[in-house]
């Protein structure tokens, strides 16, 4: 069991500008519209807004779509050399932006610029009759970068050209907020990037997992976890450790074609109820074998669930010393096995679900050999 000492930062930690939240993410794929359509469909999430020619941006199309105070952009390009069809033809469909809510996006651009993050964008001001919002973009690894949104002057439902568009097709499924995003990083950069947060944003360490931690029969990675003061921000960070065979960072690496974000965790209000509708969408989840339930509540206690509607649904369950969490994880969202999403609800535990690492990693590693990159 992990206790509190483990699971809360070694550092203390100070963030150097005020963080409101992660304020959207923005996914570069290859057809929007298409993809607004899954997210909708499968996921739950409903249409809030496009931006596009038709609304006076003429190079790309994004569409918004939000389920609780999740938010996410799905940009397409509408030219073949543009910088966003390079990115798509790199990398595939991912995430490129996790943009976060701040109070002053040119004083954290100058912040994190001059403690060494590369400027993207510098501070820029859009508006439309609804007020102005200014935004600036720093990188952090590979070529995934972090946008400031300040919006104190702006009144309207999201950002400037976007504007409103609803329907019918969606169905929530229940998820509330983005609990937390993971980066994947090539071999011995995991330090390098964790340095980052801790110089450029303030950040601290959370917590670590070694390769005794997170290793099966036949690979093993490690990971640290950074955070901001509040802990409403949380990056995990991993990286490929040695082992007899290719882990799912280096498949991640080798077809992402770099680091970038592996997974988006986001919490559900009752992950039974979400799993369920999830599954009668069609979406995918890694299945585990039923051993693993013969003895759940000796492993870790009591809990409010009922073991065997965990079982059917696949469920997994992690304990700390301030309670469990439940979660699970979907298979690979793209035709490249990159990014997928993990469903979590947390009844008090504040882990990342150590005591499920074996469980899961095998699972993964299950259908990594049925791609044949194992």
């Amino acid at each position: 069991m992990e206790t509190a000492e483990q699971l809360r930062a070694t550092e203390p930690g100070e963030d150097l500008f005020a963080i409101k939240g992660i304020h959207h993410l923005e996914f570069y794929v290859g057809n929007a519209k298409q993809a607004a359509y899954y997210y909708r469909r499968a996921l739950g999430f409903t249409l809030r807004g496009y931006l596009g020619p038709e609304t006076g941006v003429k190079d790309r199309a994004s569409y918004f779509v939000q389920q609780g105070k999740i938010r996410f952009i799905l940009t397409t390009p509408l030219h073949p050399d543009s910088a966003i069809a390079e990115h798509i033809k790199m990398h595939g469909d991912g995430v490129r932006d996790i943009a976060f809510e701040v109070e002053d996006a040119a004083e954290a651009y100058r912040i994190t610029t001059e403690r060494g993050a590369r400027g993207v964008m510098p501070p820029n001001v859009s508006s439309d009759h609804f007020g102005e919002v200014k935004t600036s973009t720093i990188a952090t690894y590979g070529d995934t970068v972090h946008s400031f949104v300040e919006r104190g002057s702006y009144s309207g439902f999201f950002l400037p050209n976007f504007v409103e568009r609803t329907d019918d097709l969606a169905e929530g499924c229940g998820l509330k907020h983005v609990d937390h995003v993971v980066g994947n990083v090539d071999w011995n950069k995991m330090e390098e990037t964790v340095n980052f947060y801790r110089d450029v944003f303030g950040f601290s360490r959370f917590v670590s997992f070694d390769d005794k931690d997170i290793s099966t029969e036949y690979s093993a990675l490690r990971s640290t976890v950074v955070a901001n003061s509040n802990k409403w921000v949380k990056f995990p960070i991993n990286e490929p450790a040695e082992g007899l065979k290719r882990s799912q960072i280096e498949e991640y690496v080798q077809f992402y074609k770099g680091a970038g974000v592996q997974h988006v965790a986001m919490e559900s209000t009752n992950i039974l109820e979400t799993i369920a509708k999830m599954r009668a969408n069609g979406v995918e989840f890694i299945s585990v074998p039923e051993a693993y339930y013969s003895d759940l509540v000796e492993r870790v206690g009591a809990i409010q669930e009922d073991v065997a509607e965990l079982k059917a649904l696949n469920i997994l369950v992690d304990v700390d010393d301030k309670g469990y969490m439940l979660q699970i994880f979907t298979k690979p969202v793209e035709d490249r096995p990159t990014l997928f999403f993990e469903i979590i609800q947390r009844r008090g535990g504040e882990s990342f679900g150590k005591g499920n690492f074996k469980a899961l990693f095998e699972a993964i590693e299950r259908d990594q050999a049925e791609r044949g990159n194992l």
